[in-house]
C-alpha cells in the first residue's frame, strides 16, 4: 500500500475519527475546493463539530435521517458531515428525482429534515401525499422560501463532541434505482467508505498532496468516495458543480489537477470535440474511468496524455474489482485483495472459467459491503442469499482471473452515469390515461451507452401524441429517464402467463417505425 494513504485502528474507521486525525496531520493544508469556497482540514473539522451542534440544536439525533437534495456546493459537505458528527444519518437525493420516486424516498427513509436548494424545492411542493412523511422541517441552502422553506440557520459558534458511533453504524443511504420495483435505498456504513477510499486510492496510485477533480454529483458513491480519498490521503479534492465539455480540461489546468473522474458518455464526448492545445495542458497523470467501452481507451489516453483505470463496483460493494498495471483489452481487471467473488448459475453454483453467469461478492474486511437496504427486510434477504451479494450483472471470469462485463441480468438502465428503473418509468407511463401498456427497455446510443426506449400499446380507440406524453413525463420522472425513443405497437410480445417479454424487444431495438424525441428536436426540461 502507498505511504499516501493513511491506515486506520478498526475502531476508527469512522468519518469522524479519520476527520479529526487527518486535520492534526495536515490541519491549514486545503481539504476542499467547491466554486470560490475552500476549505482547509481544520476548517473541515470545524464545519462538522459545528454543524453537528446546529443540527441537534433543531432536534436532529443519532439515526435520525436528513435528506439532502442539491447540486455540488459546500453545504452538501457541511450537511453530510454534520450528520456524521452526531451519528445522524444522510440521505442524499438525485437532484433530478421527482413525483412517485421523491415520494418513495422520503417516506421509505423516514426523513425528519428536508435540506434542498431553490431548483430542487419546487419538487417538493408539489409531491402529492406530503403531509403523511415524517417530514419535520424544510431548510433552503440558498435562502429560497418555496415548498414552505426556511432559510438553512447559519453556523454558530457553539461546538458538539462527536457522537459513540462505531463503523459499522449507517453514514448514508443511497437510493439506487430499483430494476423490477421501488428504488432501494443502500445502508452505506463508516467503514465501507474507508475501504472503498483505500482500495480506490491504491489502485490509482493516489499521492500525497494530489489535486482530485470531479465533476459528478456528490449524491452518488463515485464523487462521495473521491472527498473519502482526498480525506485519507492528504489531497485536496476539487468539486464542480457539473460537467461541461467545453470547460472540463479548462477545469483541470485551473486547478492544477492530477487526477479525474470521467464515466459514461463523458469518454465519448469529450473526444467528439476539435483538438486543441489544452488537450495535453493538464498535470492530470490518471482518472478513474469505468464502464467505458475499449475502443475508446486508447485514443483517449493518447490524445489526452492520461491513463485510464477501469473497474468495478456498485453502492451497495465496493472497488471490488480492478486493473491499472496489468492491462487486458475489455476487461474490468482482477479482483481486488480482500474480496471473493464468484460466477454463479441461477442456482448460485459456481460455473466454470469461460462461462458467463451472475457475479456474486463478499467482503472479507468488516463493514466493507453495505448492510442491506433501508426498510426492506425481503429484498435485503434476496440481494444477500447464501451470504453473496448478488450484484444482477451478467460476466464472465477468463483463465488468468480477468472479468470481463457481458450485460445486466435484469432490466435495469443506464444512461449517462444515472440508474434507471424501468419500473418506475413505466408507472409513469401506465399513469396516462391513454396508455394500456408500457415496457421500457434500454437500447444502445450512439454514445455506445445506454438510451431509454419505451413500447407503448394504446387504449382501445385512443392515439397518443407521442409529444404530449413527453411532456406529460416531464413532471413526473427525472429528466435523464424521459424515454428518447418510443414505439406504439398494438401487443406486446408476451409468455402464456402474460409476462411481457422483454428480451424481445430488446433484440428488436429500433425500427423504421420508432419515434426519436431527438431527431424530432423535443428537448427534456431539466
Amino acid at each position: 500500500m502507498s505511504d499516501a494513504i493513511a491506515r486506520f485502528a478498526p475502531a476508527e474507521r469512522t468519518l469522524p475519527a479519520m476527520l479529526a486525525q487527518q486535520c492534526a496531520r495536515f490541519a491549514e493544508r486545503t481539504l476542499l475546493v467547491c466554486g470560490e469556497t475552500r476549505w482547509s482540514y481544520v476548517h473541515a473539522l470545524g464545519v462538522a463539530q459545528r454543524m453537528g451542534a446546529l443540527l441537534k440544536a433543531h432536534g436532529i439525533q443519532a439515526g435520525d435521517r436528513v435528506a439532502l437534495m442539491c447540486g455540488n456546493r459546500p453545504e452538501f459537505l457541511q450537511v453530510f458531515l454534520g450528520c456524521a458528527w452526531i451519528g445522524a444519518i444522510t440521505v442524499p437525493i438525485n437532484t433530478s428525482a421527482r413525483g412517485a420516486n421523491l415520494r418513495h424516498i422520503l417516506s421509505n427513509s423516514g426523513a425528519r429534515l428536508f435540506i434542498g436548494e431553490g431548483a430542487t424545492l419546487p419538487a417538493l411542493a408539489g409531491l402529492e401525499g406530503r403531509e403523511s412523511l415524517a417530514l419535520q422541517a424544510v431548510w433552503s441552502v440558498d435562502g429560497s422560501s418555496i415548498a414552505n422553506a426556511q432559510p438553512m440557520p447559519a453556523l454558530g459558534d457553539a461546538l458538539t463532541d462527536p457522537a459513540a458511533i462505531t463503523p459499522g453504524h449507517t453514514l448514508a443511504i443511497l437510493y439506487t434505482s430499483g430494476t423490477t420495483g421501488l428504488s432501494k435505498g443502500v445502508c452505506c456504513p463508516h467503514a465501507q467508505y474507508y475501504w472503498w477510499s483505500r482500495y480506490s486510492s491504491e489502485l490509482l496510485g493516489l499521492r500525497d498532496g494530489d489535486v482530485l477533480l470531479t465533476t459528478l454529483p456528490l449524491f452518488h458513491t463515485n464523487a462521495l468516495n473521491a472527498f473519502f480519498q482526498a480525506l485519507l490521503t492528504g489531497s485536496t479534492l476539487v468539486a464542480e458543480a457539473r460537467f461541461s465539455a467545453s470547460d472540463f480540461w479548462a477545469a483541470l489546468v485551473r486547478h492544477q489537477a492530477t487526477v479525474t473522474y470521467v464515466l459514461g458518455a463523458m469518454v465519448p464526448i469529450l473526444l467528439s470535440k476539435e483538438s486543441t492545445p489544452q488537450d495535453r495542458a493538464h498535470q492530470v497523470r490518471i482518472a478513474l474511468a469505468p464502464a467505458i467501452p475499449t475502443r475508446f481507451h486508447d485514443v483517449f489516453s493518447q490524445r489526452f496524455g492520461m491513463a485510464l483505470l477501469d473497474g468495478y463496483g456498485s453502492t451497495e460493494s465496493n472497488f471490488v474489482i480492478g486493473l491499472h498495471a496489468e492491462q487486458k483489452p475489455g476487461s474490468m481487471g482482477r479482483l481486488v485483495p480482500g474480496f471473493e467473488a464468484r460466477v454463479a448459475d441461477e442456482w448460485d453454483e459456481e460455473v466454470p472459467d469461460g462461462t458467463s453467469g451472475e457475479l456474486l461478492l463478499r467482503a472479507t474486511e468488516p463493514f466493507a459491503f453495505a448492510s442491506g437496504y433501508f426498510g426492506m427486510p425481503e429484498k435485503t434477504v434476496e440481494a444477500w442469499r447464501n451470504l453473496w451479494f448478488h450484484t444482477g450483472d451478467r460476466v464472465v471470469r477468463d483463465a488468468d482471473g480477468f472479468y470481463t462485463f457481458l450485460d445486466r441480468l435484469k432490466d435495469a438502465i443506464r444512461r449517462r452515469g444515472e440508474n434507471i428503473s424501468s419500473y418506475e418509468v413505466e408507472q409513469v407511463l401506465l399513469s396516462h390515461p391513454a396508455v394500456a401498456l408500457a415496457a421500457v427497455f434500454p437500447v444502445q446510443s450512439e454514445l455506445a451507452e445506454d438510451e431509454v426506449m419505451a413500447a407503448i400499446v394504446a387504449r382501445e380507440g385512443q392515439v397518443i401524441d407521442p409529444v404530449e406524453l413527453i411532456r406529460y413525463c416531464e413532471p413526473r420522472m427525472a429528466y435523464f429517464a424521459v424515454p428518447r425513443f418510443l414505439e406504439f405497437m398494438t401487443e406486446l410480445p408476451s409468455t402464456e402467463s402474460g409476462k411481457i417479454q422483454k428480451f424481445k424487444l430488446r433484440e428488436r431495438g429500433t425500427t423504421a417505425t420508432t419515434w426519436d424525441r431527438e431527431a424530432a428536436g423535443i428537448k427534456v426540461k431539466r
